[in-house]
């Protein structure tokens, strides 16, 4: 039977209330507050018990002591102090406990069958005799394997609930800390419950140091302090850094922690001498790194250099014969620079290719996989996002994949079935986007290249870096080890674009030209003076405008591309009003509340990390095809596949009608609408208006002030990211 559930130690005798809960008005998650309706025996109203409590399912037998109040609006209340949950002992409790969703495979119908068959015995049935549950119609060898272990399941994550809630936790993360540490988690948790900060995505170092001292481990030990420092260079990785000066480090840990220096230096020195962190002196500075990117530096370093001193692997191409017959074949001369390009790129084991919109790079590369295949050069193309890849595989005509698939991620466990021992199967590797590819991932993808295979980097330096730690592709070309070919010349086909042109002015540092002409324009900027107007005028630009001027989908063919998440103007905000007015809620229809955010279907959404179980990654849009209540599973079409998430993992999903500029790297999109405020101070870098105009495909819409534009494109600073890669690519 399943254990009951309390809320807290009950307080000194106070007015109590006893019943069935036969509803749940109202749960949160972050903090257990709760609002029930309870059958209490002997009257035929059902109560409203307010109250906090780590879990609750309808048929659950609630004793609860507080106060009987008076609400204007809701009439009497009994406001609890303490709440105590128990299993139901009832057929009828029984019936709506399991019928409320709470185990995976049974719903109401199967609830009542299995009630009907067993009686008040099901729980045991379940628990120790679930061969029998094929005694009832309809249950098969899978469901009954499905229902035994969706139960023993939630067994655990209710105790996960109540020790989380007992140490003034939110429970919203139960599910996604079974799922990564199994039956034994709350031993796990209470081992060391620092590990949550590291392992579970959305709890951070705080909630791991609230349990912790519940758990009564001293705000001086060492245990913390370690995994402060640990925390401080994770946090560091999320912001670009491969590294921390060493003072830094130790500064941003105290103020962390609030303890003395030398608990931290203490810390510190232990933490060296276990190799949980390291130290190195690079170009005079001290730098402390996560070993794993020092590692993974060094590799990259190695391999590049290796590559760039050793002769092409291409066999011989008389590139003038071969210049003519790619134009035979395409209908198209390259331009004396994309020749000189080309020869680089036959000659070398490495080259990098860069340049903006509009310069040729993808003429060049479809010339250079003509030739190399036309030499019986096996070749392979890869980018770092699916939508990256799908792009890459429409202007090349060649099977593109994802750089995860490419190196064949494992699932169930890190890294990649690719590697040194395992390489892959090709001559020659081509690498679209790769100013979004961070050191870990780089490191990976060099690692799996082939000793005698050739190697093409590209993509745009001027762009946003990678969202993960580095900047790989720009120190790579800044280091001057690799030879470079930097593409400027905008061709005819491009010039006519204002996108285009003005996506170059930006990058020079010149405000983008509004002359619409006289055909118009596929570049706008509307002039709005507060966020307020900017928000009302990009609603109705994205819902009536565009569809109306453009014959173009809101949804499908309109992406909202914000500087930040939070704000007036943020992500999370913009999300709220559009799908406000996109896809509002229907009674007809089911939606689910889960981490904030409500999931309609048809809602736009994105996967915000990488799931290599589900085969899904950072990046990816779909859309919610299916929200069943009694499974308790949301479906998500991801281009041609159906991805199935359990409630417990909606964390991963976010709503994507808005996303930030920098997820959108590797994408374009057919319009991309923009809010530019003052708001947004601290973020208006031309990098980031550059890397947003250019994922607009047909039109892009700037919504904003004229003071904002300005400062964006003036802003040529970029952040300083910590890292030694550049140092490690000019050493000899």
């Amino acid at each position: 039977m399943p254990e009951a559930v309390p809320a807290s130690k009950a307080p000194p005798a106070q007015e109590t209330v006893a019943g069935l809960v036969e509803r749940v008005t109202f749960f949160n998650e972050e903090n257990g507050f709760a609002i029930l309706k309870i059958k209490v025996r002997g009257s035929r109203e059902l109560a409203t018990v307010l109250g906090s409590v780590p879990s609750v399912t309808p048929g659950e037998w609630l004793t609860a002591q507080g106060a009987w109040i008076r609400d204007r609006e809701h009439g009497m209340q009994f406001r609890a102090d303490w709440i105590s949950l128990t299993p139901p002992g009832t057929k009828e409790g029984i019936e709506r406990y399991l019928g409320s969703g709470m185990v995976k495979g049974i719903g109401p119908v199967y609830a009542g069958k299995l009630v009907e068959r067993f009686g008040e015995k099901i729980f045991d049935i379940i628990e120790q005799q679930s061969a029998r549950l094929e005694e009832v119609e309809g249950i098969g060898p899978h469901r009954r394997r499905q229902i035994r272990q969706a139960w023993q399941e939630q067994k655990v994550i209710r105790e996960i609930m109540v020790f989380l809630h007992s140490h003034g936790v939110s429970t919203s993360r139960a599910v996604r800390i079974y799922k990564t540490y199994g039956e034994d988690a709350v031993a796990e948790v209470q081992g060391n419950p620092y590990a949550l900060a590291k392992d579970i995505p959305g709890i951070g170092f705080k909630t791991a140091d609230q349990i912790a001292q519940k758990l009564g481990i001293p705000h001086d030990s060492l245990l913390r302090a370690r995994a402060g420092l640990r925390h401080v260079l994770l946090e560091a990785t999320g912001q670009g850094h491969c590294a921390l000066p060493l003072e830094v480090l130790r500064e941003e840990t105290g103020k962390l922690l609030l303890v003395g220096e030398k608990t931290v230096q203490e810390a510190l020195e232990g933490a060296f001498a276990q190799r949980e962190i390291v130290w190195e002196k690079l170009e005079g500075e001290s730098l402390v790194f996560l070993p794993y990117l020092q590692n993974a530096e060094e590799g990259i370093a190695a391999i590049l250099k290796r590559l760039a001193s050793a002769e092409s692997n291409i066999p011989p191409v008389d590139l003038p014969a071969a210049l003519k017959w790619v134009e035979g074949k395409t209908g198209k001369a390259l331009a004396p620079s994309q020749a000189a390009a080309l020869q680089q790129a036959l000659t070398r084991r490495v080259l990098v290719l860069t340049g903006g919109p509009g310069v040729g790079k993808t003429t060049l590369v479809n010339a250079l996989l003509m030739i190399l295949r036309a030499k019986k050069v096996r070749c392979q193309l890869c980018a770092p996002t699916g939508r990256a890849a799908k792009r890459l595989s429409e202007v090349t005509g060649c099977e593109a994949k994802t750089i995860h698939r490419l190196l064949e991620v494992q699932q169930r466990k890190p890294g990649f079935a690719r590697n040194e021992d395992n390489p892959l199967d090709t001559d020659y590797l081509v690498v679209d986007e790769t100013s979004m590819v961070d050191v870990p991932l780089m490191n990976s993808l060099l690692r799996a290249l082939p000793p005698h295979s050739g190697l093409l980097l590209v993509g745009d330096i001027d762009q946003l870096p990678s969202v993960g730690p580095g900047m790989v592709l720009r120190q790579i070309v800044e280091s001057g080890r690799v030879a470079t070919v930097r593409l400027t010349e905008i061709f005819r086909q491009a010039g006519g674009s204002s996108i285009i042109q003005n996506a170059h002015r930006i990058n020079a540092g010149e405000l983008p030209s509004r002359d619409p002409g006289e055909d118009g324009s596929d570049f706008y900027f509307i002039s709005r003076d507060n966020p307020d107007r900017i928000a009302e005028t990009l609603v109705e630009v994205v819902r009536d405008r565009v569809p109306a001027r453009f014959g173009l989908h809101p949804i499908r063919d309109v992406q909202v591309l914000a500087p930040m998440n939070r704000g007036s103007l943020g992500v999370w905000e913009l999300n709220r009003r559009l799908q406000e007015v996109l896809n509002p809620a229907r009674e007809d229809q089911p939606t689910v509340e889960k981490f904030g955010t409500q999931f309609r279907l048809g809602d736009k959404v994105i996967q915000t990390e990488n799931d290599y179980d589900k085969d899904v990654f950072n990046g990816d849009i779909g859309w919610v095809t299916g929200i069943n209540i009694e499974e308790r599973e949301l479906s998500v079409q991801f281009d041609l596949r159906t991805v199935l998430y359990e409630f417990g993992e909606l964390d991963e999903l976010s709503l994507a009608y808005a996303i930030t500029i920098h997820k959108s790297q590797g994408s374009e999109y057919p319009v991309v609408v923009m809010p530019l405020s003052t708001q947004h101070y601290m973020l208006l870098q031309r990098n980031l208006l550059y890397t947003g105009v250019t994922r607009g495909r047909k039109l892009v819409v700037l919504i904003g002030q004229e003071k904002a534009l300005g400062l964006a494109v003036r802003n040529h600073e970029t952040q300083h990211r910590h890292s030694g890669l550049l140092t490690r690519l000019r050493r000899d």
